[in-house]
This record gives C-alpha cells, sequence and structure tokens, in this order.
C-alpha cells in the first residue's frame, strides 16, 4: 500500500510539470562510453541516453539531446543552454553549491588507474584526469602532478604518449579500452572509490523538473528497470539499488 500511494503521488508530479513544459533539453557530453557516446550512426547512446529517454517517457516528455564539451557543460546548464545535465557526473557538494542534483540513479562506481606499466608511479609520477572531474580532484589531493585533459580521449593518448604515467578515471570507461590494447594498457593498484553516485544536474530555480525526475526515477527503481538498465550497461557486478 506504501509503495502504490509513493507511485501515485509520483504520477502526480509528473503530471504537473508535464502539463507546464512538454520538451526537455537533456544535456550530454557524448564522449564517454557506457555512460553517453556518439554511435556509428552519428546518434547520442548509452546508458544515459537510454535512461533519460526511458524517464521523458514516464514523464510524458519529449527529450531533446544536446552535446556539448564537459568542461562548459556546467555552464551551459546555468546560462539556459539546455534543462539538465545527464552525463555521468558525480554528486558533489562543490557542484551542488552551483547546481542541483535529483537523487542518484547509479550508486558510486569504481574508479582505477591505468598506464603502460602496472608499477608505473602514481603519487610521485604524473597523472592524467579529464578536467573538473571527481578524479582531476583526487589526483591533485593525492600529491601526485596533475595533468588534466577536455576529453577522456586525451589522456589515454597522453599515457600512451609518455606525457603521463598512468591516466585516472571511471573504471567502467577504461575496462574496453584496456581490453582493446592488446596488452598495451594495464591497471595499477586497486579499485578507487569516489563520489556520492551520479545523478542528473538541474538548475537551482527549476525544482518542478527536478520532482519530476525524482518522481520517474524512483519509479524505475521501485519496478527493478533502472536495476535491469545497469546490468545491461555496466555487467552483473555493478552494484544496484
Amino acid at each position: 500500500m506504501k509503495k502504490l500511494i509513493l507511485t501515485t503521488a509520483a504520477l502526480a508530479l509528473m503530471g504537473t510539470f508535464a502539463a507546464a513544459q512538454d520538451v526537455v533539453r537533456m544535456g550530454t557530453e557524448g564522449a564517454y562510453p557506457p555512460y553517453n557516446f556518439i554511435n556509428d550512426a552519428g546518434a547520442v547512446d548509452g546508458f544515459e541516453i537510454e535512461l533519460g529517454n526511458e524517464l521523458c517517457a514516464r514523464a510524458g516528455l519529449t527529450c531533446e539531446w544536446v552535446v556539448n564539451d564537459w568542461d562548459s557543460i556546467i555552464p551551459n546548464l546555468v546560462s539556459g543552454n539546455y534543462d539538465t545535465i545527464i552525463a555521468g557526473m558525480s554528486i558533489t557538494d562543490e557542484r551542488d553549491e552551483v547546481i542541483d542534483f535529483t537523487q542518484n540513479y547509479l550508486q558510486p562506481q569504481p574508479s582505477a588507474y591505468v598506464g603502460l606499466t602496472d608499477d608505473a608511479a602514481l603519487i610521485e609520477g604524473t597523472v592524467a584526469a579529464q578536467v573538473s572531474t571527481i578524479h582531476a580532484g583526487a589526483v591533485a589531493a593525492s600529491g601526485a602532478t596533475l595533468l588534466e585533459f577536455s576529453t577522456p580521449d586525451e589522456t589515454i593518448a597522453a599515457v600512451r604518449g609518455g606525457e603521463a604515467d598512468a591516466v585516472f578515471a571511471d573504471k567502467d570507461y577504461l575496462v574496453p579500452l584496456v581490453e582493446a590494447s592488446g596488452g598495451e594498457l594495464t591497471f595499477i593498484g586497486e579499485d578507487v572509490m569516489l563520489g556520492g553516485g551520479v545523478g542528473m544536474g538541474v538548475r537551482e530555480s527549476d525544482t518542478a523538473l527536478k520532482d519530476t525526475m525524482n518522481a520517474a526515477i524512483t519509479s524505475m527503481k521501485e519496478d527493478g528497470s533502472l536495476n535491469a538498465l545497469i546490468v545491461k550497461w555496466f555487467g552483473e557486478e555493478a552494484p544496484l539499488f
């Protein structure tokens, strides 16, 4: 009975927002598989694209996807170029001072170091990370020399080119690159857990949109469809709700 009441309230919230705004512009990076990427047909694809489309469908909204570089993704949300960020963005106190977040739709995922050898220097060496990420912040706090890049591809290129001893990023992003490298790339050390999970970013003034998306996320958690989507894109061992 309690779940039924919650679900009814959630649907009411979705309907209230849908009446006010039928189209939601979803900002994503399109460069961080399996979270989000551009597929061979030139369209946005990945876990968050499938998730976002389902959230909009449940809320009676139409999603329009907008691809934006990571390093300006928060400023362009604030300035109104799109209505949400759904781009593998971890919920942090620092970001929460500028934008607001929905509840998490992914549990905290493991991060990892990758280099050309499994004994590459980490604390004493140079570590590449994507700019404005929790990984860059963690590298800077570790005492290692931080080398920041605008895109995740550039961080890998820095390791291959000898500019960095290692790259630090989400393990889900790194695994297929290591597997496809033919032994060139290897994991270094143990996995690292960072952040409070991944959520959807919205402007602080967009409380109705936040409530609507929270209701849709809750409904997916309750019926198991969110867990099914996580397993599809991240595998059987991914942390579930």
